[in-house]
Parts: structure tokens; sequence; C-alpha cells
């Protein structure tokens, strides 16, 4: 998100930027101690990756006679909010989960934050592990820019973005599954005209902005979104993708497919409303499906969003190890664990997107559809990353705008010049 899930505060950048200026820190931090690993994730301990990793922590501490790791529970948006300045100091982890992309992963790369890890990636193997497009994520050049340069960040698992549906109320209210897009704006009107409002919705994190741009890929290609993302052309957010995912979204709410009064709710609302049964269509990412598996009472399934060949995904959120961490060869050694056989195919089975799995080891049926479907996205190179990642503070300026969208304070010209305006300013410029 989760992913997604994705945001980096301006004020904290530009502070983080100061810091650096008067640091003194050294590249390892302090003495390693050699005894304690000190672990930042926030992962939930009934999601895939936290019941993989935990699974993990056993065997690497089994591994380390004498050594404990150490793991102090953030949440996402406190690590985006506060890594640049925790990072630059003496309280650094010696290893973290962070988001990727150019304003993430890209930007501490860029400010000499992170270790680079191309020398460990080599000698262990890891990128032989990775497809191309997981590895896009990893890798990010001199100007903080992902897709080639220094390895700065390990995923050991993928994420891609989904059509979650309750077949329960699906088959209550008649409503058929959907395969197509025709299906699914169907099924919406359906469930409108009974009184219910389809979509699950956070208009105040991430999953407002998710609904736009996969309306955007929707119409868009993959020439777009190297444009948009990797900055290989221009980005005109008046063409005809993003003027289709702005007007339909603005659409969808007068049509009452997203509710209005989701302009002020977050991520963890949305995944309680379908959770419990509120409302019967999610579209967000791999990062929820352990949960609704552990925690859905009811019969759900899941599609790829129907009538594009993109959608939004990437590898998962990085493994980096800060430039200050104490104890970096226990890191990489961690990092090596969570790349291993055994724990990539429990991360499988307990319903996440391993990049390392056995296909032969994955039971669950559940996990080989997500499987199967991550591939059927990967294989056609349909990964178009997230609609914040481009540039630092995109984030708050996306959450903002669909804001807008959903309450009707502004059109939807309105708000693509708005996108345009932050995305100009932030782009490096050549």
């Amino acid at each position: 998100m989760l992913t997604a899930r994705r945001r980096v505060v301006a004020t904290a950048v530009v502070l983080a930027g100061s810091l650096l200026l008067v640091s003194c820190g050294g590249s390892d931090g302090g003495s390693p101690d050699g005894r304690t690993l000190r672990l930042w994730h926030y992962e939930g301990p009934d999601s895939a990756m936290g019941a993989a990793w935990n699974e993990a922590i056993k065997e690497f501490e089994a591994e380390h006679p004498g050594v404990k790791v150490k793991f102090e529970e953030k949440g996402f948006e406190q690590i985006q909010k506060t890594a640049p300045m925790v990072l630059n100091s003496s309280d650094a982890p010696d290893i973290m989960e962070y988001n990727k992309g150019n304003a993430t992963a890209g930007l501490l790369s860029r400010q000499g934050l992170l270790t680079d890890l191309t020398a460990e990636v080599t000698k262990r193997g890891w990128d032989k592990k990775l497809s191309a497009g997981v590895k896009t994520t990893s890798q990010y050049d001199t100007g903080g820019v992902m897709g080639s340069g220094k390895w700065y960040g390990m995923p050991n698992y993928a994420e891609y973005t989904m059509v979650f549906y309750n077949k329960a109320l699906f088959k209550k209210y008649g409503v058929a599954e959907p395969k197509t897009f025709d299906d699914l704006t169907s099924a919406m009107d359906t469930f409108v005209a009974k009184g219910v409002t389809p979509l699950a919705n956070a208009g105040a994190e991430y999953m407002a902005q998710q609904y736009l741009y996969q309306l955007a890929l929707s119409k868009a290609d993959r020439s777009w979104v190297d444009s948009y993302e990797l900055y290989r052309g221009r980005t005109d957010f008046h063409d005809a993708a993003w003027t289709y995912g702005a007007t339909t979204f603005a659409d969808w709410v007068k049509k009452g497919y997203i509710s209005k009064t989701s302009s002020g709710t977050k991520a963890e609302d949305a995944g309680v409303a379908f959770i419990q049964g509120k409302n019967p269509i999610l579209f967000s990412g791999s990062w929820w499906y352990g949960r609704f598996t552990a925690e859905n009472k009811f019969d759900w399934g899941t599609v790829l969003w129907p009538g594009s060949d993109l959608t939004l995904g990437s590898g998962g959120n990085l493994w980096v190890v800060p430039r200050g961490a104490r104890n970096k060869e226990l890191a990489y050694d961690l990092i090596d664990i969570t790349m291993s056989k055994k724990i990539q195919n429990l991360l499988g089975n307990k319903g996440g997107v391993p990049v390392a799995a056995d296909p032969s080891a994955i039971t669950d049926p559940r996990a080989k559809t997500l499987i199967a479907d991550f591939n059927t996205v990967s294989g056609r190179d349909g990964l178009a990353f997230y609609p914040d990642w481009p540039v630092p503070g995109f984030y708050d300026v996306l959450v903002s705008e669909t804001q807008k969208l959903i309450a009707g304070s502004a059109t939807p010209d309105a708000c693509l010049d708005a996108l345009q305006k932050a995305y100009d300013k932030g782009v490096p410029k050549k």
C-alpha cells in the first residue's frame, strides 16, 4: 500500500536536509555491539509479511546464539514522516522496512542516509531471485531515480492491487460477479439502487488516489507510465488518461459508488468496512490479503481490475540498512533469511506474494490464485507502480485533490491543474 501507504512530508524532508548539513554522524553510527539487532517494520502480526518475518527472526536467533532481535513496532505514517531525521541521528535502527520509489527510498539514497547494498546483493545472489519489474524499485541512480544504479534496498515480497468483492453480498442482491469493466459498473449500479454504497474508500489516505490512478491506467500504456514515474518523457495531466481518471472518479461520487463521507476516512476504516460487510467491493493491494483471510466471515473473491493491462504494483517495501546502522552484517544475515525458500514459501501460504518461493510448496487455494494473478500482471509488464512516487510531497497533494473531488469542492480540471503544478515543481531538472 500499501502500500501503498506511500508518502513523504515536505517539512520533514527540508528539516532532514538541514540536519544532514550539520550532522557529524559517521558511516557506522557508533561501535557495533554484535548482541542486538534493532529492527523496525510496520506489518501487522496477522499479515503474511508479519507472520513470515516473525519466523525469520526465530531462525536468525537460532543461527546467531547470544544475539537478540529487538523489534520495535512503528506505524507506516510514523516511519514515513520521521525517517529522514531518525536515520541521520544516533537512534537509527540496524534494519528497517521502508517504502520504495523516487520520493521515499530514492530521496533517502540521494541524501546519503542509506547503505549501498550492491556488494551484498551480488555476493549473496539476491539479484538473481528477483524479476526485472521487482528489481526496478531496489536500485537508484545518483539523483534518487529508481530503475538503475546502486542497490539501496531489498524486497522479499511483491505487491499489486486487485478488486476484492464480497461474494455473499453479490449473491444476496442477485449481482453477477465482475469479469468485465461493464460488469463492475453494472454491479455498482445495482447496489446503489438497493441502498448500498458499493466501494469502500479512504479519502484521507492512499485508497482514493489509487482509484483515480487505476482509472487513468485503464486508458494508458507502458510509455505513459515510464514518462510519469521515470521521467522518460513529458507528463500532461490533461491528457486523455488523466482526464478520464479524474472525471470518472468524480462521476462515481455523484452516482453514489463512492460515499461523500469517505473524504475523511482512513485506509483502516475502509478495510474494516469491507470486513464488516458494509461495502461489497474494495479496490486495494495484496497487503490486505492475509488480514481478509483471517477476519472475513463471509465468502469472498478477487479479480484483477477488469479492462486494464496495467495496475498498481511493484516489488514490496524494502529492507533498508541505514547509513548509521551499528550491526550491518547482522542486518544482511536477517535479509538473507527472509529470502530463503522456507520463509518465502511460508509467506506465500500466508497470503503474501513471495519473490523466490517454490510454486509447488504453495498449497493454500486462495494463495495460489493470488500468486497466479500476480504472475499474469508481471508477465504482461503490467506493474505500474504508485501515483505518489514520482516527486517528494506528492502523496499529500494527491490526498488533498482527491478529497476535493469527493467533496465536490473542485472540478476535475482544477484538480488536474494542481497535480500538474506540484509534479512539475518536483521533477528533477536535467
